[in-house]
Parts: structure tokens; C-alpha cells; sequence
């Protein structure tokens, strides 16, 4: 008895993959610029939209920041696979990150580093038992600013005049490979206080500075002060 195998031809395959031959030959110099665009920004350089105001008064709803996504990692282009560490996030850097618990991309500021012990009494934090400076720079509605001095980095943040559930934390061991992150807008902002810490491998970026930003109340009108703005 004789065996026969063989594939069953597919009516038209022939002319699909020559269209396909076809498209490629004719916009592949388009296509090889898209591909090598997405690697970019998947594993050197990104821009990143910040539509809540979680960062205030640093960031603004509306601003795009450049994301500098080799400042801690070389990465597999599409994947969190590090091929090569650069650096470690340093306190004071504001990261991007892609949150599991959250499941969305989340822009904060990096307080606690691996085996740090985190406090916070009245929007006051306490980093290894050492209280913060803080200068106060203005009481207004809804919210008070402050000039914090994160351990030699001066930024400003907003908090409620009066303690909120979000004011205050007792003392928090940051384990390694984690890191403690807090929104600049202390009591409005969902971050480790809300997702816990943040692993290292969730964190894909820096942000440096502003590209360009869009005021969402005023017709997206673009708000050329911020453009380049230095964070």
C-alpha cells in the first residue's frame, strides 16, 4: 500500500502573498521607519501624557514629558527583560513605571530606596529617622505648597491644610528591589501609600523635562511656558 501526504493548496494564497510581496516592496523604506520608530520608543526614548494632576505643582495635567527609558536599563525592545543595568533609581527622581496593582502607567516621585525606613506625620516625612526640612511657601485653597528638601533636592509640594487618611503613614521598611514613590500632590495621589512599593522591574523610566503641554480646560490651547520645562 502506497502513503500519500501533501498540503492542501488554499484558493488564493498565491495571490494574498503577492499582494503582501507587492505592499512590502513598495513601502518597505515606510515600513522599516515605523518598526525602527516603536523600538525607539520602546527601549531608548518615550513621551509619556500625565492626565491627572497627582504630580502638582511639578507636573500639570496636559504636559508631556520626555522619558528617558535607558537612564536605569537596557531593555529587550516591547518587554521589561533587562539586557544590561545602567544605574538604580536615586531618591528625588521622578520614574515611570507600569504598575501591576493599578494596572496602568504611573508617573511619581522616588522617596524610599531598598532598605530605607519611610515615616510620615502630617504630610512631614521622616527618611531613617531623620525629619525632612520643610519652607513653607504659601496657604491657599484647596490646597497649602511647601518647599520640601528631600535630603539635599528641593522640590515643591501641595498638601490639604488639614490631616487627611493620606497625611499620615507609620514607619515602613522599603525591602529590596522596591521602591516607596509619593505623588508631589500629597493628598491626591494614589501611590505607594495606596499600590504599596514599586518593584524595580515595573520601573521603565526618567523624566527629566517637559516637551510640550496641552491645557485640557482651555481647548487644549498649548501652554508654551511649559514647553522644554525643565522638572
Amino acid at each position: 500500500m502506497k502513503w500519500s501526504f501533501g498540503f492542501t493548496k488554499i484558493p488564493g494564497s498565491n495571490d494574498m502573498f503577492g499582494k503582501l510581496s507587492a505592499i512590502w516592496r513598495e513601502n518597505r523604506v515606510f515600513l522599516i521607519f515605523l518598526l525602527s520608530m516603536f523600538v525607539f520608543r520602546s527601549a531608548f526614548a518615550d513621551w509619556n501624557e500625565v492626565p491627572t494632576g497627582s504630580m502638582k505643582p511639578t507636573i500639570i495635567e496636559g504636559d508631556r514629558l520626555l522619558v528617558n527609558k535607558m537612564a536605569y536599563d537596557l531593555r529587550v525592545p516591547f518587554t521589561h527583560i533587562s539586557l544590561f543595568k545602567r544605574a538604580d533609581p536615586a531618591r528625588g527622581d521622578i520614574v515611570i513605571f507600569d504598575s501591576k496593582l493599578a494596572d496602568k502607567r504611573l508617573v511619581k516621585r522616588v522617596i524610599g530606596l531598598p532598605g530605607d525606613v519611610i515615616a510620615m506625620r502630617s504630610n512631614r516625612l521622616q527618611i531613617n529617622g531623620q525629619q525632612l526640612v520643610y519652607r513653607e511657601a504659601k496657604t491657599g485653597q484647596p490646597f497649602a505648597e511647601a518647599e520640601e528638601d528631600l535630603l539635599g533636592l528641593q522640590h515643591k509640594i501641595w498638601f490639604y491644610p488639614k490631616a487627611t487618611q493620606m497625611s499620615s503613614f507609620d514607619p515602613v521598611k522599603v525591602p529590596d528591589d522596591h521602591y516607596l514613590v509619593l505623588g508631589d500632590s500629597r493628598d491626591n495621589s494614589a501611590d505607594s501609600r495606596v499600590i504599596g512599593v514599586v518593584p524595580r522591574d515595573e520601573i521603565v523610566g526618567r523624566a527629566k523635562k517637559v516637551v510640550v503641554s496641552l491645557n485640557y480646560e482651555n481647548y487644549y490651547i498649548p501652554r508654551r511656558n511649559r514647553f522644554f520645562h525643565t522638572l
